[in-house]
């Protein structure tokens, strides 16, 4: 499977983030043995995510990435840039285009607020999903928290 921008970092710190901060984008390539795997582990099983003549009798394209699944690719990323040491805390998104199979998501992300809640040091995060044509497919919001090199 074709991916790329995924590190684990040993550690992220609070400190070493700011406003502005990009997370490491992660470029994922659903194929359609993927969405069907994620079908049989989420129950959904509408046929646009793994039946092309189906799909096409609707009116789309082709084959569908489930939404939740791109959601989850962006899950992924957060958490791949945070590390060991963070934690995700909320994860959220809204669905405003449809991914296709056999296509490059381009999962993206940046911090938009740091702060200190209930003695944790955190961070929300505008994230978001991009087709190739650059449009933003998914769109949404994380809150990690990190640990403090103090």
């Amino acid at each position: 499977m074709k991916q790329s921008g995924v590190r684990m970092e040993k550690k992220l710190y609070y400190e070493d983030i700011s406003e502005g901060t990009e997370v490491p984008s992660l470029v994922k390539y659903p194929t359609t043995m993927q969405l069907v795997k994620y079908a049989a582990a989420s129950g959904d099983f509408y046929q646009i995510h793994y039946d092309k003549d189906f799909a096409i009798s609707q009116g789309l394209p082709g084959l569908i990435v489930h939404g939740w699944l791109a959601l989850a690719f962006l899950g992924e990323m957060v958490t791949g840039w945070i590390g060991e040491g963070g934690a995700l805390l909320k994860l959220g998104g809204s669905y405003r285009g449809m991914n296709k199979v056999h296509e490059d998501l381009f999962c993206k992300g940046k911090v938009t607020k740091k702060y200190t809640e209930n003695g944790r040091n955190c961070a929300r995060l505008e994230i978001w999903v991009e087709n190739p044509q650059g449009d933003k497919t998914v769109t949404g919001n994380a809150v990690v928290a990190l640990p403090s090199r103090a």
